[in-house]
């Protein structure tokens, strides 16, 4: 019986690995596997995005805010980031998904100052305030040479929508100190396609949350109200760069789309439309992951967000993967019950 990459672990007596050998098609043996930057890394094609991106910063549409600054000379709008990216921390993350921490913890670098501003946000502090320190392309370099140095599987640039030309600024001095690991750009799909065109070929992994599907809830809640509009097509171009998510023999990520979907209190009709259009209109292999750590945080109070101000239970969540598997999805991420002996 092939489990089709559905869960990440332990299907009733086999290994993890037998589970991976089942569908060869999301598989990356190790020794097959490089990140995808060092091939514009060779071309020099990686310095003359790095130098594209910069550019992007002086009549700034890094983003779909579109507000048009100076951010060469510390204009600033919504993001209230200018010439260097604010980095709140870097550490081994080991609360992201097994095949993202393994054991040693996926490399998160924290930027300050999203560009999407959700009233629920758990990271509020982080995400809504100039908070940590300003990094140039050095700092950033080393950041992630840091985190590659401690063991982690993989750099998660974490909220990346507005910094691109500054990552992409940073990654080839990166790469020339010695940097191998693959990338991960985490973002609430808010991009523009003029960014994710320059990170071609560059980002390994591409992990979106598909928020909300209307217009509606997303200009109440989210603060855009072309923000579905927005997640469709960058999410289709993700797919279109890398692919569905694939893996190696430990079940390590390396490649391709991690689509998340957090639940939300009373929102299944939201929920049954995303992921019937991942499946119709994405791919029907997408890896999901259908979160529910869904807690008040942020803005809302009972008062101002009635709606959001509970935590979701434990049957939406159940509905929600029935859906998920409903639309036609399989790949659906759940925890390991095993740890990889290769990761040991």
């Amino acid at each position: 019986m092939r489990d089709g990459l559905g869960t990440i672990g332990t299907y009733r007596n086999r290994s993890l690995t037998e589970i991976l050998m089942d569908d060869s098609r999301f598989l990356i043996r190790g020794g097959d596997f490089e990140p995808a930057y060092m091939t514009l890394f060779r071309t020099g094609e990686l310095f003359r995005r790095s130098r594209a991106g910069i550019r992007h910063l002086q009549q700034c549409r890094v983003c779909p805010r579109d507000c048009d600054v100076d951010r060469l000379q510390n204009e600033t709008a919504l993001c209230n980031t200018g010439r260097r990216a604010w980095v709140s921390s870097y550490f081994p993350h080991m609360g992201e998904e097994d095949c993202l921490r393994g054991i040693n913890g996926s490399g998160t670098i924290f930027f300050s100052m999203c560009n999407l501003k959700c009233v629920f946000c758990q990271n509020y502090d982080i995400s809504q305030h100039q908070d940590g320190v300003e990094a140039d392309a050095e700092d950033l370099a080393n950041m992630m040479l840091e985190l590659q140095a401690r063991g982690c599987h993989n750099i998660n640039f974490v909220t990346p929508e507005h910094v691109v030309p500054q990552i992409l600024e940073a990654l080839p001095l990166a790469v020339q100190m010695g940097l191998r690991l693959p990338l991960v750009y985490n973002t609430g799909a808010f991009d523009s396609l003029e960014s994710l065109a320059l990170m071609d070929g560059v980002v390994d992994i591409y992990m979106p949350d598909f928020k909300y599907w209307t217009a509606e809830d997303s200009a109440k809640y989210l603060k855009a109200t072309k923000y579905p509009d927005v997640a469709r097509r960058v999410i289709k171009e993700m797919h279109r760069q890398t692919g569905p998510l694939k893996f190696d023999e430990n079940g390590l990520a390396k490649r391709g789309v991690l689509l998340r979907h957090l639940v939300m209190p009373d929102s299944e009709d939201n929920t049954r439309a995303i992921m019937q259009w991942v499946a119709d209109d994405v791919s029907p292999d997408t890896y999901v992951n259908i979160m529910d750590q869904y807690r008040p945080a942020g803005k809302v109070t009972p008062r101002r967000f009635p709606k959001l101000a509970r935590r979701t239970t434990s049957g939406e969540h159940q509905r929600a993967l029935e859906i998920a598997r409903e639309a036609g999805l399989t790949r659906i991420d759940e925890r390991w019950t095993e740890v990889p002996a290769g990761l040991y």
